[in-house]
């Protein structure tokens, strides 16, 4: 066994350990429950029945050895298990497909989002009693916990679980209770996030086709087994198995059976390795299709349609008193002008109800999604601009589809030496882009107006213009096929540069479709309604393309993704 650390997003050290490593053999990657550590896996990392396989795990943050402290957002245990899977990656040479993984409790709401959000391209996976929903016992004990971080945003609440609830072994019952690394308690605000998050991916898990296997314990009192019912029938997954352990505690991996599980697993892996590899193809999600498919025929409820209509008809006239809703309305909510001022995100409106209204406007789960998509999308431009700078080379970006192309003028403000294209196919929003550049009397930025959908676009561009950053933001959602935006990529790529990089965004998912389509009017002055794609999808359409994902992020809410894709039809 070897310990080692790797750094995370955020630059934090998590610790790790190795097993057996030899290069060429697939891999396990193991993620330990919740309150424990990497070194509890051991047995089952050096069980014979994976002696063949490169055996990885790591200590969450506040758990174990990593000394970062405990993150009460939960999206950030998810970004550290894509970290270090993009590091063992690199680290070791190891191929994404061979890699399988094995997680237990919270570590399974962890695995789970993971697929979901990443739509990772690993070989399969195990969940050990995911904890998508925790016995809390007490009544009304959620809405307690949320009152105390009102109080104090770094309460922790002491874990009622003891050792004797876990396993029926009582030698490691004894281990547990003398463990000095185990944790005690939990991050009151993760505690609330994590809940909210397993029952997102439980809903949604129509997104996930990895292969799983999932052990759920009959006699286990820390989480409800009736949640992992209902995100194992909502899998997508062609391969998946639902194992019930009638005599088994929580702690799966430290229970009197848990041999048989070993080797459940086991077989479960090598049935999954030999599953042939699917090509990409354009292929649409039957799921997601169909939800457009209501959300465009409005087929709903009588008593929800009517709501809609009234919250409409209160946006109309009393919304009117909100900037914000005033500037949706007029140009639409998906419009250039529109997001500009969602992102300014400073309250305004006509009287003070007007402004209480537009705060409430500004503070909707789908706009802070949407900010938050501006920050990474900036933040994965503004790597590449630095990296292509450092080669010695000269900095072409173009943005298919850029509304008024704000955040562009701030980077060419930060970037002088850049040059940018915005296309466009709304004239007001270039008309007021046209006017920034004017007022800020900013060189080598310029608008077209052509439609991205065409094949003209990249033609007539391409003749003076080779971009080696291309932006697709925002703009996929608002179309039905895949063979329309495909045809997008396909422009792209005839014109990018060898070694360019396309970044692009996505929607995997969003708790406010219905709403957005029925209450909402799109810049085309019809209903706002959106297309959402799985990022298993979409990574798909680009693939099909030969645009292949190097990395991804994601807000903390799982609405909106970020991701850089290399082109790699020259090689």
């Amino acid at each position: 066994m070897e310990n080692n650390y790797f750094k995370s997003y955020d630059k934090s050290e998590i610790f790790y350990r190795t097993w057996n490593y030899k290069k060429g053999q697939k891999t396990l990657v193991i993620i330990h429950r919740g309150h424990e550590h990497s070194g509890r896996l051991e047995d089952i990392a050096t069980n014979e029945r994976f002696k063949g396989y490169n055996v990885f795990a790591f200590d969450m943050r506040g758990h174990g050895n990593t000394k970062e402290r405990t993150s009460p957002i939960f999206m950030d245990s998810v970004r550290d298990l894509d970290c270090f899977v993009s590091y063992i990656k690199k680290e070791y040479k190891i191929l994404e497909e061979d890699i399988f993984v094995v997680a237990n409790s919270v570590g399974g709401v962890v695995l789970a989002t993971w697929l979901h959000d990443y739509a990772p391209k690993i070989c399969g996976s195990a969940l050990l009693a995911p904890a998508f929903n925790i016995k809390l016992y007490v009544p009304l004990a959620k809405e307690g916990i949320s009152l105390l971080t009102k109080v104090n945003k770094d309460i922790k609440i002491p874990s009622y679980v003891k050792s004797k609830v876990l396993t029926h072994d009582i030698e490691e019952q004894k281990k547990y209770d003398k463990d000095p690394l185990i944790t005690k308690d939990i991050n009151a605000r993760l505690l609330l996030d994590l809940s909210n998050t397993g029952d997102r991916v439980v809903e949604d898990a129509h997104a996930i086709e990895t292969p799983i296997i999932l052990f759920s314990a009959r006699k286990d009192l820390v989480v409800e087994s009736g949640k992992q019912k209902e995100f194992f029938i909502n899998l997508s997954s062609k391969t998946k198995e639902f194992v019930e352990l009638k005599e088994f505690y929580h702690g799966i991996l430290f229970e009197k059976g848990k041999l048989e599980v070993y080797e459940s697993i086991n077989i479960f892996m090598e049935k999954c390795y030999k599953i042939k590899k699917i090509e990409a193809t354009l292929e649409e999600k039957k799921f997601s299709k169909r939800e457009y498919e209501r959300l465009s025929l409005r087929a709903i409820s009588t008593l929800r349609n009517y709501n809609y209509k009234f919250q409409k008809f209160m946006m109309e006239n009393l919304g009117k008193l909100s900037d914000g809703m005033r500037i949706g309305m007029k140009y639409g909510f998906d419009s250039g002008i529109s997001l500009d001022y969602v992102y300014k995100n400073k309250a305004s409106g006509r009287l003070i109800i007007g402004k209480i209204i537009d705060k409430y406007y500004l503070n909707a789960i789908g706009w802070k999604g949407i900010r938050e998509r501006k920050k990474n999308l900036l933040k994965l431009v503004r790597e590449e601009i630095r990296k292509v700078e450092s080669q010695g080379k000269e900095v072409k970006i173009l943005d298919i589809a850029g509304g008024t192309g704000n955040y562009l003028f701030n980077l060419k403000e930060e970037f002088p030496n850049i040059k940018v294209i915005i296309n466009d196919f709304k004239i007001e929003n270039i008309k007021k882009g046209e006017k920034t550049i004017k007022n800020k009397n900013l060189k080598d930025i310029s608008f077209s107006n052509y439609d991205c959908f065409g094949g003209d676009m990249y033609k007539k561009i391409g003749e003076n213009f080779e971009p080696n950053i291309v932006i697709i933001s925002g703009i996929f959602e608002l179309f039905e096929d895949n063979l329309v935006i495909s045809k997008a990529i396909n422009g792209v790529t005839s014109i990018l540069q060898e070694e360019g990089k396309i970044i692009y965004t996505g929607q995997p998912w969003h708790p406010q479709l219905e709403q957005i389509a029925y209450v909402l009017n799109s810049h085309k002055g019809n209903e706002w309604v959106m297309r959402r794609r799985t990022q298993l999808e979409l990574d798909n359409v680009f693939l099909s393309n030969k645009v292949s994902k190097d990395r991804m992020l994601i807000d903390n809410y799982g609405i909106f993704t970020v991701s850089q894709g290399s082109f790699k039809g020259r090689e």
